[in-house]
């Protein structure tokens, strides 16, 4: 039988570099191809550029915003997707109010980093909350972040960072999925906790939750091996 089709979709600033530890690991089960964004500045608009370029069924691996992109790729066109993974993200809107301003605020102030100093220092700043604390030493785990932060320019950051906050409420796509759909994040994941992630599962009819020990928000680069068995059996799954 030949590998099935896999998506696999990148977060904020990320690249293939997100998703090249898990890759050998799907060797032989999936045909792996990562998207890329380019300078999308909406996620309907990310959704849109993967289904121009996709196969006519496949199945979708999104990690953080990648997984919002995913879940709008199935609003658009639930026909094509076997099934859908969502790692380590969220399904809410920005907040109104103070909370939502401060959101924003945040965001804008890596961007003003960004701005003055360059993609590489806002990276060094962004990737502190983004691993596992004990990882945080981990020299060849920050530097590959940094350099896939680095390879996109300051006007890529500022795009996703508007296509973010004008993020749609996804709770309805997530109840109304009828595909095998894997939920996972890293147990010390602190911008998208486990929480959020039960909260998805809650919502999803066929969905399974994972929580990938050791790992925070970049499960796919801090646990390759992990996150892989849990896509593996999710891919095995039956639609």
């Amino acid at each position: 039988m030949p590998a099935q089709p896999l998506l696999l979709v990148p977060g904020l600033m990320c690249d293939h570099a997100a998703w090249d530890p898990v890759v050998p690991w799907l060797a032989g089960v999936a045909d792996c191809r990562v998207v890329d964004h380019g300078r999308a500045d909406s996620l309907v608009d990310m959704a849109r550029q993967v289904l121009a370029d996709a196969p006519a069924r496949f199945s979708l691996a999104g990690h953080s915003m990648g997984a919002r992109v995913a879940l709008e790729v199935v609003r658009l066109a639930p026909e094509r997707v076997i099934r859908v993974a969502v790692l380590d993200s969220g399904y809410r809107p920005r907040a109104e109010g103070a909370a939502g301003e401060a959101e924003a605020a945040g965001r804008h102030a890596l961007l003003a980093v960004a701005q003055a100093h360059g993609v590489r220092a806002m990276a060094a700043e962004w990737a502190k909350g983004m691993v596992a604390p004990h990882r945080l030493t981990d020299e060849r785990l920050i530097t590959a972040i940094l350099d896939m932060f680095e390879r996109k320019d300051v006007d890529h950051f500022a795009a996703q960072i508007r296509a973010l906050l004008a993020r749609a409420d996804l709770a309805s796509v997530l109840a109304g999925l009828d595909v095998p759909t894997l939920v996972l994040c890293g147990r010390e994941d602190g911008w998208a906790p486990i929480a959020q992630h039960e909260a998805m599962h809650a919502l999803a009819p066929r969905s399974r939750l994972v929580v990938i020990d050791r790992a925070g928000h970049m499960a796919p680069m801090e646990e390759p091996a992990a996150v892989a068995a849990a896509l593996s059996q999710w891919l095995a799954s039956k639609e």
